[in-house]
């Protein structure tokens, strides 16, 4: 590959000439993945990407699979603790409205996204012209910074390129972390010209006027500006203020949310600690598992809470919220019927994050230097040893529950899909992050998933909680880890995303390494999660809703299977029907050096019996152990 100057000095024409200054300084930046989507307009960035010796780029014709891909990338990213925003390029037009989805849920979670997207010159805005769109202001009021990058001209700074990048890039990442839009407006001509052609002849071309005032950035290697990180702490005085009213607290619970690092889940384990107060762990703590000695740790919040007389006797005076929205819906319900006197949110971002409105003490910090400036001080709780005792006992009770129903199921018996999500948190290899979808999946893994097998790197889209790009956002995870990944998918998240089975089929399909995912479909011909909903539990068993109505129209059942779809896409397929079978086929597919499907038929109305019944029988072995 030719070098930066080499590459300026060839460029055919000024829309080449910045191309190559954005690509370059988001590479500096610490891009990890270009996410492309092949258009025309979008030409001069996705040829500088191409050139670029250290731009590493995957290549899907999907545009919303595109972005989501880059979403996943850098929610990885975001785990291992480089904030590091992948950038989505595609073309102009409907292209863009492709990738609405996966921007907001990058918004909603505070996920870096860099949308870098191609657009027509002013004089074709608003004229009729083909593909033409009015674009600015498309992904308001979902992005944290946007800027409509001109046509290419001389007349503008070539540094001027180069401080908008570096700024789109400070505002996706810094603190709430979120999406950020470049639209950049290109006049044809678009690609290189042949050769020798007339109206271009070799050597007419020469930017070092142009480019001069840069010379000190092209031949160094760091960014033009250099943003320092901003600080974001809890105050001192609030902090005086918050320890004083804990102290006071004689039932305290922490809950535990979504967390981004592995520090961030150290740090509300520690302050747990030092309170002494039960902590309740959500499936994407980091907490939920490898943690199940630990005396304080909660693991089946969520199915402890089955039991009445148990939330009778747990009803906490002080909360400690630290990290995102938990998935249940269960706890939720649970802390706003208690109205705690206290109840406190750690979150980096302004937002209100507040749906209950109990909230009345709200810190914007990051969760580490949180921990660290609330534990600096005295924040011993006395909090009775039998409230800990209770929470430790009603979670003990349905560890052992589950152990004696799910774990002695007989191994030549039908599959559920409660089963299938203890199986996967069971046999999940060490180095496989966790990828979930956000119907069922995610509440099963969370509600039955073992808490004695070692912690797992969940992955979801819980933001805005929708189905799209779920499996383009596993393999951008498998990316953004350079590791094997496990989805958790259903029939339907797969079928709104099976285009994206292409980002998985072959690792040299891009230009960068696709590391394997196994997809694990549960296939129940339809919307499992509609049978857990009022609509069916009391409009179709009342008859208000005729049962005929229910299914066509929220059940969806659709008849189909992924065999064919795994065969086009050139996945390992298997079709296991029993648990021993599945441990088989599961572990195959985890050893194999390429991506695989395993499909698992299950009955929905069977489904919804069976859920009722676990949650009822760990009602009762609750409420046995704590009457």
């Amino acid at each position: 590959m030719h070098t930066l100057s080499a590459r300026l000095d060839a460029a055919p024409h000024l829309n080449q000439v910045w191309a190559e200054l954005i690509v370059e300084e988001l590479v500096r930046l610490g891009v990890g993945l270009f996410c492309v989507a092949p258009g025309s307009r979008s030409t001069p960035l996705t040829l500088a990407v191409a050139a670029h010796p250290e731009a590493k780029a995957l290549v899907h014709f999907d545009e919303r699979g595109s972005a989501f891909a880059a979403l996943g990338y850098a929610r990885a990213a975001q785990s291992q603790e480089r904030p590091t925003p992948a950038v989505w390029i595609t073309t102009s037009g409907t292209a863009l409205a492709n990738g609405m989805p996966a921007v907001v849920e990058a918004s909603v979670d505070g996920v870096p996204l860099l949308l870098l997207t191609a657009d027509r010159p002013p004089e074709l805005r608003q004229t009729g012209a083909n593909q033409t769109i009015t674009q600015p202001g498309l992904f308001d009021p979902y992005v944290r910074w946007a800027f409509d990058l001109p046509t290419p001209s001389t007349e503008m700074p070539a540094a001027a390129v180069l401080t908008t990048v570096d700024q789109a890039w400070h505002r996706a990442g810094r603190a709430p972390g979120g999406p950020v839009h470049l639209n950049a407006m290109f006049r044809e001509p678009l690609a290189p010209p042949p050769k020798g052609a007339a109206d271009f002849p070799e050597g007419s071309t020469d930017w070092g006027a142009y480019l001069r005032p840069l010379a000190h950035w092209t031949n160094g290697e760091t960014p033009f500006t250099q943003y320092a990180a901003p600080l974001v702490a809890a105050p001192p005085g609030a902090l005086t203020s918050l320890r004083a009213t804990l102290q006071r607290a004689e039932r305290g619970v922490v809950v535990v949310g979504r967390l981004r690092t592995e520090a961030e889940s150290s740090a509300a384990r520690r302050v747990a600690e030092a309170l002494g107060w039960p902590l309740l762990a959500d499936v994407e703590s980091g907490l939920r598992t490898g943690h199940a000695d630990h005396p304080l740790v909660v693991a089946h919040a969520d199915l402890v809470l089955t039991s009445a007389p148990f939330c009778a006797a747990v009803r906490p005076d002080a909360v400690l919220h630290l990290g995102g929205r938990p998935v249940s819906k269960r706890l939720a319900q649970h802390l706003a019927a208690c109205a705690p006197p206290c109840y406190a949110v750690v979150r980096d971002g302004p937002d209100r994050f507040d749906p209950r409105h109990h909230v009345t003490h709200r810190f914007e910090s990051d969760l580490v230097a949180f921990a660290d400036a609330l534990l600096a001080g005295d924040v011993v709780n006395p909090t009775d040893d039998a409230w800990r005792a209770g929470w430790h006992k009603a979670d003990t009770a349905v560890r052992k529950h589950l152990a004696d129903t799910l774990d002695a199921v007989d191994q030549h018996e039908p599959l559920s899909e409660p089963l299938v999500a203890r199986l996967v948190s069971q046999h999940r290899p060490a180095d496989h992050a966790l990828v979930l979808a956000a119907s069922m999946p995610i509440r099963d893994v969370d509600a039955f998933a073992d808490p004695t097998v070692p912690a797992a790197e969940v992955f979801a889209n819980r933001g805005a909680s929708g189905i799209d790009g779920t499996v383009a956002t596993a393999a951008g995870v498998a990316r953004g880890r350079s590791a094997p990944a496990t989805l958790l998918i259903g029939d339907l998240a797969l079928l709104h995303d099976l285009n994206s089975l292409a980002l998985l089929r072959d690792p040299d399909v891009s230009m960068a390494a696709q590391p394997p995912v196994v997809i694990v479909a549960i296939n129940n011909d339809g919307g499992g999660i509609f049978h857990f909903l009022p609509l069916a539990r009391e409009g179709v068993e009342s008859g208000a809703v005729p049962a005929a109505n229910f299914e066509r129209f929220f059940g969806t059942p659709h008849g189909l299977g992924f065999a064919d779809a795994a065969r086009l896409f050139n996945l390992a397929y298997h079709a296991p029907t029993t648990p021993a079978g599945f441990i088989e086929a599961y572990r195959t597919a985890c050893t194999a050096a390429t991506s695989s499907l395993i499909e698992v038929r299950t009955e929905r109305d069977a489904n919804r019996a069976l859920h009722a019944h676990l949650l009822e029988t760990a009602a009762g072995a609750v409420t046995a152990v704590c009457a």
